[in-house]
């Protein structure tokens, strides 16, 4: 087997979005850059490829050490390569994304980083390089996925209300949705299973709670479908 040296490749690097949802909102992870031609802006999390790890390797290690965020799921978005997305040289980055739960991390910034916190997507600075078309393009795919598979498995909490559901949708969609409608399409689908109780400790009155049944959430995610809302 090829030996390769710890070192970095400084043409190719990882750039991760991590969308979570909160208080009825989308939100992205960013860092603040603690060094370099960016320092003190807000970014994705990111950095440098080494020539002895894989894509995958790279984007958690990355991803743990800049953010302390580990143990999830990240998926390979698609790769960014225009000539001039970086102004000192030629560099290409591979962009990966999860869909997580904000309060099941505890977020420590480090490594490069001198800052690291949830934004509201629809809050998002000016960030430096092509972060901002990464982030465009990654919401593009997100509402085309929520039209074709189930989510919110992995940014709604175990239990929640129909109300939370919609508030997902339509802050991934961007637009507001018509709540009967909504709301008898997914029922339609049997994917939701009632739990029999309701909220507790809310001011307003108490929603019924729902769950995802697994079972088919696993398999509208393997077989797809088209949702039009």
């Amino acid at each position: 087997m090829a030996s390769f040296p710890d070192e970095i490749i400084d043409t190719l690097s990882i750039d991760c979005l991590i969308f979570g949802f909160e208080s009825g909102e989308l939100q992205l992870l960013l860092v603040k850059h603690a060094e370099g031609i960016s320092k003190d802006r807000w970014a994705l999390p990111g950095g440098w490829i080494k020539y002895n790890e894989s894509l995958d390797t790279a984007a958690y290690r990355i991803l743990r050490a800049l953010t302390g965020v580990q143990d999830v799921y990240l998926e390979q978005l698609r790769a960014f390569g225009d000539l001039d997305r970086f102004p000192v040289r030629r560099v290409l980055t591979v962009a990966y994304y999860s869909l997580v739960k904000p309060k099941d991390y505890d977020i420590i910034p480090g490594f490069t980083a001198s800052d690291a916190k949830w934004f509201k997507v629809n809050s998002i600075p000016a960030m430096p390089y092509d972060h901002n078309k990464i982030l465009d393009f990654g919401l593009s795919f997100l509402k085309n996925r929520v039209r074709h598979e189930p989510i919110g498995f992995n940014l709604l909490p175990e239990k929640f209300t129909l109300l939370q559901l919609q508030e997902l949708y339509e802050s991934i969609l961007h637009t507001k949705l018509d709540k009967p409608n909504f709301r008898r399409k997914f029922i339609k689908m049997n994917l939701l299973v009632p739990c029999n109780e309701k909220q507790k400790d809310v001011a307003h009155r108490a929603a019924q709670l729902y769950r995802f049944d697994k079972k088919i959430y696993d398999q509208l995610a393997e077989k797809g479908f088209t949702f039009e809302f």
